[in-house]
């Protein structure tokens, strides 16, 4: 049995980037105030530390380093988290559904790109770190002689643009102080990434 057709790419988005309406990295002389913003933040990684936020500590640290460089995320915890395994488990699903009455063999699969929210209810430190992710599953569909669906071999992509949003805020806590950060030099925006390889399901 060889490896055919691609299934299961219907509704993804292409590969994400750092898309917002923040200015580019340095591009303003930081004021008084952004350094006091800045001091102030990095009271935070600590504190959150102390209080089992580890994954909103580290990624938040990371910003302030400001080096931009990618930030590893613990995909396992992700995929462990209900709502996202819920997302996973439907798109597998929807491949088995795709691949079912197919002629027997293997079928490459993709989800393309596709978003999570996560609320402080599902995870306070997922949520705190991200609000959301985009996922990617990529793998294998196998169907058997009989036509139903076999085993689902995938990979498991997680990604997040990590920034603040200029004019967003969260529980009446503006961003733009935050973003200005970036703006100024003194902390930079960066990609936080994942992945888990060889799932079966």
């Amino acid at each position: 049995m060889g490896t055919t057709t691609l299934i299961g790419t219907e509704g993804g988005r292409e590969d994400p980037r750092l898309p917002n309406d923040n200015a580019p990295y340095a591009s303003y002389p930081p004021r008084l105030r952004d350094h006091a913003v800045h001091l102030a933040t990095r009271t935070l990684p600590p504190l959150w530390r102390v209080l089992g936020l580890r994954t909103a500590a580290g990624a938040l640290r990371h910003y302030l380093r400001g080096t931009g460089r990618p930030y590893r995320l613990d995909a396992r915890a992700l995929l462990a988290l209900p709502v996202v395994r819920t997302a996973v488990d439907e798109q597998l699903d929807l491949w088995r559904e795709e691949a079912e009455g197919r002629a027997p063999g293997v079928y490459r699969a993709d989800s393309g790109w596709r978003g999570v929210g996560i609320t402080r209810r599902d995870d306070a430190d997922l949520w705190l770190a991200l609000r959301g992710v985009s996922y990617r599953l990529t793998g294998t569909v196998e169907v058997r002689a009989d036509g139903s669906p076999g085993p689902v071999t995938y990979r498991f992509l997680a990604h997040k643009s990590w920034n603040f949003d200029r004019g967003e805020s969260e529980y009446g806590i503006p961003f733009t102080p935050f973003a200005r950060l970036h703006e100024t030099g003194l902390a930079r925006e960066f990609e936080a990434v994942g992945e888990l390889d060889g799932l079966v399901d």
